[in-house]
Order: C-alpha cells, then sequence, then structure tokens
C-alpha cells in the first residue's frame, strides 16, 4: 500500500481555510421558512416567569384540575397489561380503541354519526391545524378567519403563505352577514375560498360564542360556496353556564366541516393527544399527511387516554373542573366590574378560558405592557391576535391559571394601569390648550 504523503492534509487545511467564515443559512433557507416568526405570546410569556408577577397571559390549564391519582393507575395497568404494544410504534390513524371511544363520545354529546373511520390522533390541536394547512393552501391561495383569531392558526396559515381574509366578531361570535358579503365579492373576482376557520364555542382570543342561527348559516354558506370550515373546537365542553349549542360538525352533512377536538383543555395537556374528526375521504388524505410528520401519535398516551374514557371517567372530570373554573371566571369579572376604568370594554363569557378587554382607541396595549410588568402584572397584547394587523387597543385576559386570591388582587393591579394610561392623554391635553 502506497505510503501517505501527506499531501491530502494540505487540500483539507486549504478546504477548511474555504469554509471556516459562518454558513449563510440565509441563503439555505426555503421562502417558507424565511417568513417564520416567533410567537408572540411565547416571547411575552418569558418575561412574565417570574414568581411575583400575577399572569394572565398563557392559556393554561390549572394544575389543580390535572386527575394525577387516576392517570397513575392507569399508567400502570397499561404497562402491565400492555406495556409491549403501548411502548411501539403505533398505526398513523391512532389507537383503534381511542378513536372508538372519541367517536361514541362525540355521538352521545353532539348527536353525530361517527365510528372510528372518521376520527384520526393527531399530536394536539397544532398538528391539526398544520395538517389543514399541508392539505388546502397553495402559496397566496385564500382562506377567511374571524377578526380576531387563535394565533396558532394564524401561525400555521402563514407558513403555507396563504391570503388570509377577516371577519369581524361580535358577542355572538363570527358576523355572518359579513361573512356572506365577503364570500359574495371573492365570488366575483373568481377568488377560490379553500376553508374557513372558526372557533365556534368560547373563542380564543375573545370567549365569544358564534349563536345557533349564525352556525346553521355559516353550514349553508359553505355549502353553497362549495368550501370546507374548519371548527377548533378545544373549549366547549369548559361550559360554566347557559345552554350548549350544536357543534358545527352534528349541523353538517358529513362533507363541508372539519372538526379539531383535544384532551389539552379537558384532561391534561402534557399528554398532546387530539383528534380530528371528519369524512373518510378527507381523512384518507389527512392520514397520508400526517405520515410524513411524525408517523404515529404517541402511542403509549394514546393508550392511556383510552383507558381512562373506556371508564367513564372523563365526563365526571370535566364537571369537576367547570366547577372550579366558574368559580374564578366569576371572580376575574367582578374584580373587572370593581377595578376597570368605565372607559374599558371586557367580553363576558360563558365558558372556556379566556375574556377580551377593549380599551379606548389611543391606548397602545403592546406599550402598555411595560407598564403593567412594572406593576407586576401580565396579560397578552390583542394585536397578537388580528392576521392583517390591527386591535393594539385590545388585550386577552386568562383566568383559568392564577389562584382566585392572584385574579382579584391582579386584576386590581392592571385596572391601576389601564386607570394611569387612560387618564395620561387627558393631562396632556389641557397643557396643549393653555
Amino acid at each position: 500500500m502506497p505510503e501517505d504523503t501527506g499531501s491530502s492534509s494540505i487540500e483539507y487545511d486549504d478546504i477548511d481555510k474555504l469554509h471556516s467564515e459562518k454558513i449563510r443559512l440565509d441563503t439555505l433557507f426555503s421562502r417558507r421558512a424565511k417568513g417564520l416568526q416567533a410567537s408572540e405570546i411565547r416571547e411575552l410569556l418569558k418575561l412574565t416567569q417570574k414568581p411575583d408577577i400575577i399572569s394572565f397571559a398563557g392559556g393554561l390549564p390549572n394544575p389543580i384540575t390535572f386527575p394525577s391519582e387516576q392517570l397513575n393507575e392507569i399508567t400502570s395497568e397499561v404497562i402491565k397489561q400492555n406495556g409491549k404494544l403501548a411502548f411501539q410504534y403505533g398505526t398513523t390513524e391512532g389507537h383503534v380503541p381511542l378513536r372508538q371511544e372519541i367517536a361514541q363520545w362525540m355521538n352521545k354529546r353532539f348527536g353525530t354519526n361517527l365510528d372510528e373511520a372518521n376520527i384520526l390522533i393527531t399530536s394536539g390541536s397544532q398538528q391539526g391545524l398544520l395538517i389543514v394547512a399541508h392539505l388546502f393552501i397553495n402559496s397566496n391561495d385564500t382562506i377567511i378567519t374571524s377578526n380576531p383569531t387563535y394565533l396558532g392558526g394564524i401561525g400555521a396559515f402563514n407558513a403555507f403563505r396563504a391570503n388570509i381574509e377577516t371577519v369581524t366578531l361580535d358577542n355572538d361570535g363570527m358576523h355572518i352577514e359579513n361573512l356572506e358579503e365577503l364570500l359574495i365579492s371573492l365570488d366575483r373576482k373568481k377568488v377560490k375560498v379553500k376553508f374557513i376557520y372558526v372557533i365556534p364555542t368560547f373563542q380564543n382570543p375573545t370567549g365569544v360564542t358564534l349563536s345557533e342561527p349564525r352556525r346553521k348559516r355559516l353550514i349553508d354558506l359553505a355549502e353553497a360556496y362549495d368550501t370546507m370550515v374548519v371548527s377548533d373546537n378545544p373549549y366547549s365542553e369548559l361550559r360554566y353556564k347557559g345552554e350548549p349549542h350544536s357543534p358545527l360538525i352534528a349541523l353538517d352533512d358529513g362533507t363541508h366541516v372539519t372538526y379539531l377536538g383535544t384532551f389539552s383543555k379537558t384532561l391534561v395537556p402534557g399528554l398532546r393527544i387530539a383528534w380530528m374528526a371528519g369524512s373518510v375521504e378527507f381523512l384518507k388524505k389527512a392520514i397520508l399527511c400526517k405520515q410524513s410528520l411524525d408517523l404515529c401519535t404517541n402511542p403509549f398516551n394514546q393508550y392511556i387516554v383510552a383507558e381512562y374514557m373506556n371508564r367513564g371517567l372523563l365526563d365526571p372530570h370535566i364537571k369537576k373542573i367547570c366547577k372550579i373554573y366558574k368559580e374564578k371566571l366569576e371572580i376575574m369579572l367582578n374584580a373587572m366590574d370593581e377595578f376597570f376604568p368605565n372607559e374599558v370594554d371586557w367580553t363576558r363569557p360563558e365558558g372556556g378560558l379566556f375574556t377580551w378587554a377593549t380599551c379606548p382607541e389611543h391606548i397602545n396595549t403592546r406599550e402598555l405592557f411595560e407598564q403593567a410588568i412594572i406593576e407586576k402584572v401580565a396579560y397578552v397584547t390583542g394585536s397578537a391576535f388580528f392576521p392583517n394587523g390591527g386591535g393594539e387597543n385590545t388585550m386577552r385576559i386568562n383566568f383559568s391559571h392564577p389562584t382566585n386570591e392572584k385574579i382579584h388582587e391582579g386584576v386590581r393591579r392592571l385596572g391601576k394601569v389601564l386607570e394611569n394610561a387612560i387618564k395620561k392623554p387627558k393631562t396632556q391635553e389641557v397643557i396643549t390648550g393653555i
């Protein structure tokens, strides 16, 4: 074998010199990657982690609602009885007993007629949104959302460079008359709407609920304009008063609604178990898409949730957490009545995790956030939830995670911040007038 003369090391040294500069990733990233931006909520949450800050910023379930003892027992049983299967890879569609449990649960609660073929298990609802975006959105395709809408939806749709048209909200949810006007206008321009994204019950971020007449009209419009409705439904079971409305999937003929459900708010978010419900035709494509994303959702956690439902534990647990959150919502609304300035309006949801405050137009809640942190209270600036800008005078306020005592004190602090901000411009106007 020829002796190594060392010439190759000189060549490699030259190559090292050529590549000594840091690689320019911006020349390699796709247009989609270049368009990705940090979540405003995630960035704000970094500022709220100090223990002395009362945070209304996150959308976190309260840990006191987690059924730890039940899950501990079930986990042990799953390992003992089905460990070899639960620890193995699973099917993309999901664990069959879990899909059957979900279908039966929806049929009982909603009056639907589903079976396991209509259910796809996902790794959280966010993956469901990503699958929807993958399947329907080409660059510059048009979709419709409410204004404001869920930030995670905006992120998923923007990642695929969607053109997002918006429809305003009121206390009865999305303005259906405005939606119809928008659909007519887009149809005249020969613009195809790929889907309408709604959170019909206790919407994130506002907490409002789409009324029953508007739900029926929404389905009619979807049929008339041959488009899909993506119904994101993480909060509907968290109802504390009032009567439930018909889920959109129960009003559909089985072809126009894709339903997103999750156990993150009704059980525990850490399991990351959610599902999509829809037509078999749609789910066949969704399954192929999911295969390219993660092959399968965590099988072990699916076994745990399936057993939890099989034991009939879910509905009693939901009743328990609704009692806890109802008290928290009442404390928050009463405190807002007491401490918030008259110039501020807010929603009065009958369930969910959030209320939504609207300040006078000259108030910028992003600028106000720094003062709120000084007063050791936090919220989420509302502008993050507007797909095309706006909402600078709004904020989302969560009541589920803080203790009851902190809710009252936090609203008092936030009311003080708002009062000072609203009074400040009036003082300046007087000085200017002099």
